[in-house]
């Protein structure tokens, strides 16, 4: 992508491998600040489906899912793939059987049915949404895209049912009007959001589960305190840059099982699928708010070299819409 192009978020949609913006989830959400214009990074959609099936995420053991809008019988159907930025829109969808039935009957995980994702194509903003389902299977959550770019709807849901499986749905989302790309955020172990700083230790290896440390802290003291949200004292998202490849992990422990501590510390386990950059989204609750501290890694690099480092997120000031 070059410095200064601008285009449609149509013609976006239509090349998502050049489609790069960012928006807001709920109305509420903060607006990630934009960086300098820059290219994409290593990985196109056409590698990224052949590393599906060798990488894993979560605890070694879960293929990355997101990059296929059908999988195991099941289809992601958008209702409302176009939107205009600007404006509020109730952003719609159904899960769909092999026969085009819609999904009624889920198990519910960490609290919900279904979790929804909602991610630029730059990566440069994330929102993990909460739809609200009818009686008749559709799905719907308010959403407000005040950028124009191409961005990417995760459905993340297990069907009700003996020995069902997880699945991460991706479908393509675009937001009209003119827009420039944006730069990922500069190298740094350091993210900070809403007065809280974290600190993220460990590294993301390709195709080798590694554990991540992510430390929270406020005003130079640490948080001990954390509230559960969604049944976890932290949710971590990793996204891949260039095909969006989707990794839902979850955290090592849970409230009440007697060893996990609420804070400072939360530690994940997760497998990269493949070498390359990554962005992870932490979300948190504390003082009855939830916040997103948002990271850059590269998987692959040499543990301590400069390229290895994580990179922090512009801080938001204002709150989120989970």
């Amino acid at each position: 992508m070059h410095t200064g192009l601008r285009i449609t978020a149509f013609a976006a949609a239509l090349a998502a491998t050049f489609g790069t913006a960012y928006g807001v989830g709920r109305g509420v959400d903060p607006i990630v600040a934009r960086s300098e214009p820059a290219p994409h990074d290593e990985h196109g959609a056409s590698s990224g489906r052949q590393q599906q099936s060798e990488g894993h995420a979560g605890h070694g053991s879960s293929p990355v899912g997101g990059l296929e809008i059908s999988a195991n019988g099941y289809t992601l159907d958008l209702a409302t793939p176009r939107v205009t930025a600007g404006r509020h829109t109730e952003l719609r969808f159904t899960i769909r059987d092999a026969s085009g039935t819609a999904l009624t009957a889920y198990q519910r995980e960490h609290d919900k049915e279904l979790h929804l994702v909602i991610a630029s194509r730059d990566l440069a903003t994330y929102r993990h949404l909460h739809p609200t389902r009818a009686a008749d299977g559709t799905w719907s959550t308010p959403v407000e895209l005040p950028e124009a770019g191409g961005y990417r709807v995760f459905a993340d849901f297990t069907p009700a049912g003996k020995g069902a499986e997880n699945l991460t749905l991706g479908a393509d989302l675009a937001a009209a009007g003119p827009y420039e790309p944006a730069r990922p955020p500069a190298p740094s172990s350091t993210a900070r959001t809403d007065g809280y700083q974290v600190e993220l230790a460990g590294a993301l290896r390709p195709g080798r589960a590694s554990e991540l440390k992510l430390t929270v802290s406020r005003g130079g003291e640490p948080v001990g305190d954390l509230q559960p949200y969604l049944g976890a004292y932290g949710h971590l998202v990793a996204l891949r840059s260039g095909d969006l490849a989707y990794l839902h992990v979850h955290p090592n422990g849970e409230p009440g099982d007697g060893t996990t501590t609420p804070g400072p510390e939360i530690s994940f386990t997760a497998t990269a699928p493949s070498g390359g950059t990554y962005r992870l989204f932490l979300d948190f609750r504390h003082g009855g708010e939830v916040h997103t501290a948002e990271f850059t890694v590269r998987a692959g690099s040499t543990p301590g070299a400069p390229e290895s480092a994580p990179a922090a997120a512009p801080e938001h000031s204002d709150g989120h819409g989970h």
